[in-house]
């Protein structure tokens, strides 16, 4: 063998032994991987399995459509407030128990949870305004509630909207609570489903909640008030229902831009002072009231869930807004 064909020989062999390093750590890698993926997989079935035994009723389930929707009743007032939530909120009555806690000695207090929502039942039926608007009014008539104040936060200005328009002869008047707006844009960006399927299934939802815990949006309540957010939270984010809501935003939030808060109609919104997300956000909202013969606008310190921090202030500028129109 010639020094020449030495050398090449000896270099095939260092190339050999160098590929088989680089396969082999390629496959240690991808069994750490597949390993990982299957731990955080089993966890979260284990974890969900664990938890829905942890959940602790409240409230009474009332039928709508053939199924169970959760509403929370509190309080003996005369007047009846009805609470509906932000889009996504996985437990509306415990994210509103500080606000309800401040309203209930002077109203009657109902905090209605849609369907996909708390304790509500899953539907099979489209997240449309239509149906939204149609099954919550279901749920007070199934009460025998005829004469209301709706309150409402976030996405629920949309629905409440909707929801004045068709039955003005029940609601006594309207509060935003940093509600959404017909023309606020960005409402026509496609909705990525597949992707919160895919952390919802994957357990990679409850890891992320696991290692930032600040992502859990919670009022001022005790801990176990807390926990039981946390484990709603794990249980509904991005459901069927919740999913579907996000798809057809495009469609809810253009239905509700041809319709106007009824003139006599008394309005008043509470708004965070330095929203930097949606443009005009304090003008839009004046823009809705501004025909209004009671319209208000109050704005407030304070981020999107200003009825976490802020529910004192609420409560009380809210019963002085209603005395005033009296």
């Amino acid at each position: 063998m010639t020094q020449t064909e030495e050398m090449k020989t000896k270099n095939g062999t260092k190339l050999k032994k160098a590929r088989n390093i680089l396969l082999k750590t390629i496959g240690a890698i991808v069994i750490v991987i597949v390993l990982f993926l299957g731990i955080v997989y089993s966890v979260n079935v284990i974890s969900n399995l664990s938890e829905q035994k942890r959940i602790e009723p409240y409230g009474q389930h009332v039928s709508v459509d053939g199924k169970n929707m959760n509403v929370l009743i509190q309080g003996n007032g005369e007047e009846t407030v009805v609470l509906l939530p932000g889009y996504g909120t996985a437990a509306p009555a415990l994210d509103y128990k500080p606000l309800v806690e401040e309203l209930s000695p002077f109203y009657k207090v109902v905090v209605i949870e849609p369907f996909g929502y708390g304790l509500s039942d899953v539907t099979e039926k489209e997240r449309s305004i239509e149906n939204i608007v149609s099954e919550t009014h279901e749920a007070l008539q199934s009460l025998n509630i005829d004469r209301y104040i709706l309150m409402a936060h976030s996405i629920s200005g949309i629905y409440g909207l909707d929801y004045v328009n068709k039955y003005p002869n029940e609601v006594s008047a309207f509060v935003g609570i940093d509600s959404s707006v017909p023309t606020q844009g960005g409402t026509d960006d496609e909705f990525p489903t597949e992707t919160y399927k895919l952390l919802k299934n994957s357990g990679f939802f409850r890891l992320l909640m696991k290692l930032s815990p600040d992502q859990l949006v919670t009022p001022i309540v005790d801990d176990e008030t807390k926990e039981q957010i946390r484990i709603l939270s794990l249980k509904n984010m991005f459901n069927p229902n919740i999913l579907n809501e996000g798809e057809n935003f495009n469609h809810n939030f253009k239905a509700a831009q041809n319709l106007t808060f009824p003139k006599n109609l008394p309005v008043i919104f509470f708004l965070q002072a330095n929203d930097t997300e949606t443009e005009g956000w304090i003008p839009l909202h004046e823009e809705q009231v501004k025909n209004s013969v009671h319209g208000k606008v109050i704005t407030m310190e304070g981020e999107h869930y200003l009825h976490h921090t802020k529910y004192k202030e609420i409560a009380e500028n809210f019963m002085g807004f209603m005395k005033e129109i009296k």
